[in-house]
């Protein structure tokens, strides 16, 4: 639990009996949101915003979870116990809840795997707002765990060239193993000379915005080319200081924000792809190694480290990508 600014408990309470309809769940691991919890953690945010709304003290944080089925509740007939599932659950032991917030992981999918399922949803999410095109040359700024998602999802869904940002080499690595066919190491303000040469002048047909800094917005507009799009992936705590250029009414950009919430909670015959089916199509380019996340895994930790954890990824996140709890020996 974030319990004020900066401060981090690990809190002991019952363990729920499922109800009629209702799975509990024992964790096995959960991966940290860098970004949303940094920003929760510290509260970096404007005020004002959604961002206060959503981070209230006490706050359980988190919501990238894999486990397996203890036990069921009357009524339920998709899950067993033993199977391995994943959720939106946040960081902890033991998770009670209805069936439908809980979806089965495949064979060929570790735990570890599963955790990305949430950040995986939301990236792919943000692919499909942006309406691409085989061909598509595509530029993402930020390659944290969102950016590097969309780095492969582009390659998957045809890309022509995928053009990686970032000042960190490390992350600018992970990002070129995983499709991208150019690496910039570089803040958005000082690639679009690369971009131009890389393109032959078009620029890019599709920009991820996925830093979430505010200052990323402006300059990002100039790499886009002509009636290009302009995705905001990554959610500022400071949007007032996000701001629109002349790019966006002379070259007639069309900016198109990527909420989590977005997709359709059912599947009719004119929206197929909610949550659910969003994550199958995942853990299947996984299984396929289509995809790929375990080497995304930076950090492993223990639950009791917690204070540790988010006071090292609030003073410097550079260094890490997927960090991860292990609940597994937790007694």
């Amino acid at each position: 639990l974030f319990t004020a600014k900066e401060q981090v408990t690990l809190e002991r309470s019952p363990v729920a009996e499922p109800g009629p309809g209702e799975v509990l769940v024992r964790t096995t691991w959960t991966l940290v949101s860098t970004g949303t919890e940094c920003i929760c953690y510290g509260q970096l945010y404007e005020p004002g915003t959604h961002w206060e709304r959503y981070a209230r003290y006490p706050m359980a944080a988190g919501y990238s979870h894999a486990g397996v089925v203890e036990r069921i509740g009357p009524g339920v007939t998709d899950l067993a116990p033993g199977d391995r599932v994943a959720s939106f659950a946040s960081h902890r032991q033991w998770v009670c809840a209805p069936a439908g917030q809980f979806l089965r992981v495949p064979e060929g999918v570790s735990d570890e795997e599963a955790t990305f399922y949430a950040l995986a949803t939301v990236a792919q999410n943000a692919v499909r707002r942006a309406a691409h095109e085989m061909g598509d040359i595509v530029a993402v700024i930020g390659l944290g765990i969102l950016g590097q998602l969309v780095v492969q999802y582009a390659r998957v869904m045809g890309a022509w060239e995928v053009i990686a940002i970032d000042p960190s080499e490390t992350r600018l690595g992970m990002a070129a193993a995983h499709g991208a066919t150019h690496t910039l190491c570089c803040r958005a303000d000082a690639a679009r000379d690369a971009i131009a040469e890389i393109t032959r002048g078009r620029m890019a047909d599709v920009v991820y915005d996925v830093t979430g800094f505010p200052e990323a917005f402006a300059p990002a507009q100039r790499l886009a080319r002509r009636f290009g799009r302009l995705v905001l992936l990554g959610d500022s705590w400071a949007p007032s200081e996000q701001r629109l250029t002349q790019d966006f009414l002379w070259r007639g950009l069309q900016v198109i924000g990527a909420f989590s919430g977005d997709p359709p909670a059912t599947a009719d015959d004119h929206h197929f792809w909610t949550r659910p089916h969003m994550c199958q199509l995942f853990f299947d380019y996984l299984r396929r190694d289509q995809m790929r996340v375990r080497d995304l895994i930076t950090h492993r930790f223990h639950p009791e480290q917690a204070p540790e954890v988010y006071a090292m990824l609030l003073r410097d996140r550079s260094s890490t990508l997927g960090v991860l709890f292990d609940w597994r020996d937790v007694a």
